[in-house]
């Protein structure tokens, strides 16, 4: 009962640390690429996840949320968590805003990558003749991946998406989208706790549900 607990741990965490980590990594990456080299001079151009660990994004919430899964529903239905975040000395940029936006992309897009190479591999295995660990393993990398995209580009910030879209706004309205980062984490956990549980609206379950986790699977090989 404990190994098998430990094990499927395991088996939700790692993936997800492992994504979180090439996530901000890239974003430091892109802004080193646009003549940023913050992120560099501090040590955090690497993939040592150590080196990008958020107490509560990374350990506590991910946590609290497996612990209680594999408890109640004895599965992992959903996980959350967040990174500290690369270092981005903005005014290092001939366009701030534009290249901002640019660096911002580079996360999702690197997940976007790793849910393309992970599909390619477990195709390659042949899906469902691949050992039943290797499976798990590759698509919940795909899974985790595809979520964490598509989760950063919504536009609001301080996710990726809403400093696209800062990047994009003219200059007055992007002043003003921006000034909701301070309350960007209260909405966030509004749409994915408040909403589902108060008012049973559940956008994010929705699309996860009826549109990611299809994909997902589409894309593994498990449904042609």
């Amino acid at each position: 009962m404990i190994t098998n607990f430990v094990l499927q741990a395991l088996l939700a965490i790692v993936p997800v640390i492992f994504a979180i980590t090439l996530h901000e990594t890239a974003h430091g990456w892109a802004a080193l690429a646009l003549g940023d080299t913050t992120a560099r001079d501090q040590g955090r151009l690497t993939l040592n996840p150590l080196r990008h660990i958020d107490r509560v994004g990374t350990i506590i919430l991910p946590g609290l949320l497996l612990i209680s899964q594999l408890l109640t529903i004895h599965r992992v239905a959903f996980m959350f968590g967040w990174a500290k975040p690369v270092p981005v000395s903005a005014w290092k940029f001939p366009n701030p805003r534009r290249y901002m936006a640019v660096v911002a992309l580079a996360g999702p897009a690197m997940n976007f990558f790793l849910a393309s190479v992970s599909a390619v591999a477990l195709r390659g295995f042949g899906a469902a003749d691949a050992p039943l660990w290797l499976q798990t393993i590759l698509f919940d990398f795909i899974l985790i991946n595809m979520v964490l995209g598509l989760f950063n580009l919504l536009p609001i910030p301080p996710l990726d998406g809403g400093r696209v879209l800062v990047g994009l706004l003219p200059e007055q309205l992007a002043r003003s989208w921006a000034g909701l980062e301070r309350y960007g984490l209260l909405i966030v956990i509004a749409v994915i706790l408040v909403l589902p549980n108060v008012f049973h609206i559940d956008p994010i379950g929705d699309v996860l549900n009826k549109t990611v986790v299809p994909i997902a699977l589409w894309l593994a090989g498990y449904h042609d």
